[in-house]
């Protein structure tokens, strides 16, 4: 039986693929870290049980925040024996953000998050995903070389998707968008 924990990252260090070891707090390993949080809050996500195709599109993200995971955490931004990420997976979240944006009414003006469980839950996804959007770029200011551009493009129109999926998910589930309303 294999142990969970190995102690090698108890002086604040881990390792990449590959071997070599950063700390825990440099950029690379929040970016990867960032991403592995979304993917956990898109579990918490399909755990509120939101409809059989909404919930089909988070797991097919939540498999490619894999890739992107390792991808961050190869030095070199490639991981050998797995596709990298690249324009098919962009097109299939654009092809799902034109697909859920026919059913839902045009909207006007920004909405606050919220309404229903899984909506809220799909509003902190994107959230988060943004968050690693930007550690991401933090990362290719850096480092350009090892961070894949398809990577930044696919968190991109992933933030764009939750927040689509967010307002599907609130129709679906009779809730309406809470319009934000300036006080003065």
């Amino acid at each position: 039986m294999v142990k969970i924990y190995t102690k090698t990252g108890d002086r604040g260090e881990t390792a990449l693929f590959g071997g070599k070891r950063l700390s825990k707090g440099h950029p690379r390993i929040e970016a990867y870290g960032t991403v592995d949080e979304l993917n956990a809050v898109l579990g918490v996500v399909r755990a509120a049980k939101p409809v059989a195709e909404i919930d089909a599109v988070i797991e097919q993200i939540q498999q490619h925040l894999f890739v992107i995971g390792a991808e961050l955490a190869s030095p070199q931004g490639l991981v050998q024996g797995m596709s990298p990420t690249g324009e098919d997976e962009v097109q299939q979240l654009e092809q799902a953000i034109d697909h859920f944006e026919q059913q839902l009414p045009e909207l006007q003006q920004f909405i606050l998050p919220g309404g229903a469980p899984v909506a809220a839950y799909l509003h902190l996804a994107r959230c988060i995903c943004r968050r690693a959007e930007r550690c991401i770029v933090e990362l290719a200011d850096e480092q350009q070389p090892a961070v894949p551009q398809a990577v930044l493009v696919y968190l991109n129109r992933l933030g764009d998707l939750l927040f689509v999926l967010a307002r599907e998910a609130n129709r679906r589930a009779g809730s309406e968008d809470v319009p934000w309303s300036r006080k003065e």
